[in-house]
């Protein structure tokens, strides 16, 4: 585990000499620009992406938008911490992981509660229990939600980290592994996983909706500080987003299908494993990251002289969605 703190460590706080100067800063008061991530585990960064609401909302302010691909919360956390974003799409768990490292970020809406990350192996392979991967290889992508609920399940199972092998993999890669018996098992993400449920017959051998960490929409402390107005106002057009989503489900899934390059029934699957109903961080949510911080922490991932309960209560900061919402 030393060696996977170490690779976790080092991928989640580099740059982060670069997060106290705003590349979108202006001398009149607002962002020259506001830079946001999108990402194929958050559908609604999606439908703002297709409908161009984001440039709506700033057209008249003369202000730009810029969207950058997250391809798992390990790089939406980097391009937030080296400044090459201003909102960024990450899972509960990784966003504390990142701030318990230092990262000036806050949580200010959760724009999904997802059942997003199972674990899950080939039909043949005779792994059906967490027990069966003592010794086995098991792709994961560290600093994302898949590698905690990996910690988090095994932990939950009696098995000791140490007794699998666990292979540093991008999501994509990882799905693509254990389809090419390349490693035994696959801590997944939608939409990967659930083209694998259908595509080739995988199955989700463990499952726990409790151990996912919800969708995260996090943004630079330095951001927040200096144009709180414009984060209420990109939350503004995240809930015009959100209730768009869960009024047309199938216009939804047709948008995912066609970001991802998916197929609609896998855009379906996926979708149907997101909650929508709850975007203002809450103490539901810091309850699930304090029990996440404390697996991680015996993990050897977050140092164990890190006050979980003080680093939750930094990291989510639900005025800024209760203020928007409310006025709503």
């Amino acid at each position: 585990m030393r060696k996977l703190t170490y690779l976790t460590m080092g991928m989640i706080v580099f740059g982060l000499l670069l997060a106290g100067c705003s590349s979108s800063a202006s001398s009149e008061g607002q962002p020259e620009k506001i830079r946001l991530d999108y990402a194929y585990y958050s559908p609604t960064s999606l439908v703002l992406k297709k409908f161009g609401w984001m440039e709506e909302e700033f057209r008249e302010d003369d202000i730009k938008v810029e969207w950058v691909l997250s391809q798992g919360s390990n790089k939406a956390l980097e391009f937030l911490n080296s400044n090459s974003v201003d909102f960024s799409s990450a899972a509960g768990a990784a966003s504390l992981m990142s701030k318990a490292n230092g990262a000036p970020i806050k949580n200010v809406y959760i724009y999904s509660k997802p059942e997003w990350t199972a674990l899950v192996a080939n039909p043949d392979s005779g792994i059906e229990t967490v027990q069966d991967l003592k010794g086995k290889q098991v792709a994961a992508t560290l600093g994302t939600d898949p590698y905690i609920f990996l910690l988090r399940s095994l932990h939950e199972e009696g098995v000791s980290a140490d007794d699998v092998e666990i292979v540093n993999l991008q999501h994509g890669d990882g799905a693509s592994a254990l389809t090419s018996g390349s490693v035994d098992a696959w801590a997944g993400l939608d939409p990967h996983m659930a083209r694998l449920e259908i595509e080739s017959d995988t199955t989700l051998f463990y499952r726990n909706p409790d151990f996912n960490t919800y969708g995260f929409l996090n943004v630079r402390e330095d951001f927040a500080d200096h144009y709180p107005d414009y984060v209420n106002r990109v939350i503004k057009v995240y809930e015009r987003a959100r209730q768009w989503t869960i009024d047309n489900p199938e216009e939804a899934a047709e948008i995912l299908a066609e970001e991802a390059s998916i197929e609609l029934d896998v855009a379906k699957k996926q979708l149907e494993r997101n909650d929508f109903s709850q975007a203002v961080p809450g103490d539901v949510h810091h309850e699930t990251l304090v029990e996440a911080g404390k697996i991680l922490q015996e993990g050897e991932v977050i140092d164990a002289a890190v006050d979980i309960e003080k680093i939750t209560s930094e990291l989510i900061e639900p005025s800024f969605a209760k203020k928007t919402i409310e006025q709503e």
